[in-house]
């Protein structure tokens, strides 16, 4: 059957685009190139059509539309090998037995007599029980099919160990602009895609990028979604090639295209913006341009990145929990990506902008930076220097050095700064969340170390009880 081509590719009912481009070989994969090196065990399953020099099961995992299904079929064309596709969706463990009797009887005798053996390409392994995973053991074990598995979730959690530990485990990348970019002129231009029956305007190619994120099958949809619309009776001159273009991507996927360039002013004014709204506690600003990035296809580990500092040096000290939630956000988009990832993302930024503020922590660390760089160092105490290598006693290391935990209160008096820079203080709290409370103990602590009289515990100020009861 010869590939549908041009027009014919646009007519209702025809193979969607993403699968007519599909490579034949790896030569033609878009990305993953960190997996295609020579010498790779992808590379080396598709040349070695007998398996005789010994092939693993590979588990491919990744986001969608990274090339799971691709890898598969590409090495199963390039070897000659037959493949066998199962979907964890549709497929039962009587599904998976067959195949393996067929790969054991049928297939070994094909391998035998023709040197051809079998691919079976997993899909949603995660969707398979432990049941229906344990009925794969026996097929990949003796060799009977080369298992390639593909799945979006970790495999750590959702194949079982014995699986796991017969097969290599490759990751995928999601694609870069650069990728999809390749992926989109070969459409418009190869004769198994859309070759004659339209053109595709830049800032439409861009659009579509952007509105991928990383993602070749959505990309190529929206292609193919445009290229109909373009292509529609009245919708071009009569003669001329139809183009499409961005206002038709942003009608054909009903999404308003975001002018944001990840190079350009629209990357930094928007994340500039963002950061400063969670600054200022104005949660709704903050949710607004989260949005923004996340429509415009940012990558949702830069936003993390931003939310992680801002968690430091805006709340800091003022709430010490706002780290811990930035950091659990950026863990779990990691694990689960996008689009529910927007949920965790979503969550960390309502907690960082309504929590109380402080960047003390922040201000003390660059005032320490500071003077390091100015040369204020000094010679470390002589009882602070380490004292448990030969020849250290005679110098007088570790000679006098208090111990914190015999002290009354746990804090012994004892000069831990050098001598040029006895008394200096970087850390000033404010009176903010949790550092209304360090405020007073710090001073009680620097008190103790000095060998000062403790302050005594004052009554709230008016300012610090309304504080209080508004941040509660």
């Amino acid at each position: 059957m010869k590939p549908m081509t041009g027009q014919q590719g646009l007519r209702t009912g025809a193979t969607p685009l993403a699968v007519r481009m599909r490579p034949t070989s790896l030569d033609e994969v878009a990305g993953q190139r960190h997996l295609l090196g020579a010498g790779s065990p992808l590379v080396h399953l598709a040349q070695d059509a007998t398996g005789e020099s010994g092939s693993v099961s590979v588990i491919l995992w990744g986001p969608p539309g990274t090339g799971k299904t691709t890898l598969a079929q590409a090495i199963a064309r390039s070897s000659g090998r037959r493949f066998v596709e199962l979907s964890a969706v549709t497929a039962g463990v009587k599904d998976v037995r067959q195949v393996m009797d067929e790969a054991r009887c049928t297939v070994a005798i094909q391998r035998d007599l023709y040197g051809i053996s079998t691919v079976l390409f997993l899909d949603e392994i995660h969707r398979f029980t432990k049941a229906q995973q344990d009925a794969l053991l026996p097929g990949v074990e003796n060799g009977w099919v080369i298992l390639v598995a593909a799945t979006t979730e970790n495999p750590s959690f959702s194949v079982v160990a014995p699986l796991l530990s017969r097969s290599l485990l490759l990751t995928l990348e999601t694609l870069s602009e650069d990728d999809l970019g390749v992926l989109l002129d070969r459409a418009v231009a190869d004769p198994r895609g859309l070759a004659g029956a339209v053109s595709l305007a830049d800032d439409a190619r861009a659009a579509i990028i952007r509105l991928a994120s990383g993602d070749a099958r959505r990309a190529l949809t929206a292609l193919e979604a445009a290229a109909i619309v373009a292509a529609a009776p009245g919708s071009s001159t009569e003669g001329e090639t139809p183009v499409v273009t961005a206002e038709i991507v942003a009608a054909t996927v009903d999404r308003a295209l975001l002018r944001y360039d990840r190079q350009g002013d629209e990357h930094y004014d928007v994340i500039s913006a963002f950061i400063k709204s969670v600054r200022g506690s104005d949660v709704d600003a903050a949710l607004h341009y989260l949005a923004r990035m996340i429509e415009a296809g940012e990558d949702p580990r830069f936003i993390a990145r931003r939310i992680m500092i801002s968690a430091a040096e805006d709340i800091g000290m003022a709430d010490p929990n706002a780290l811990s939630v930035a950091v659990s956000a950026a863990e779990g988009v990691a694990l689960i990506g996008m689009p529910e990832g927007r949920i965790l993302l979503a969550e960390a930024v309502v907690y960082l902008a309504t929590a109380p503020k402080s960047n003390a922590s922040y201000l003390a660390i660059d005032k320490a930076i500071a003077d390091v760089r100015a040369g204020r160092i000094g010679r470390i105490p002589k009882p602070l220097r380490d004292a448990h290598y030969p020849g250290a006693k005679r110098l007088g290391h570790g000679k006098g050095y208090k111990y914190a935990h015999d002290a009354e209160f746990g804090v012994a008096e004892q000069q831990y700064l050098p001598d040029e820079l006895r008394g200096t203080r970087y850390y000033e709290p404010t009176g903010n969340g949790y550092e209304r409370e360090v405020r007073p103990r710090l001073e009680r602590l620097r008190a103790l170390l000095s060998g000062k009289p403790m302050p005594k515990r004052e009554a709230p100020a008016a300012s610090d009880a309304a504080s209080s009861t508004a941040d509660e």
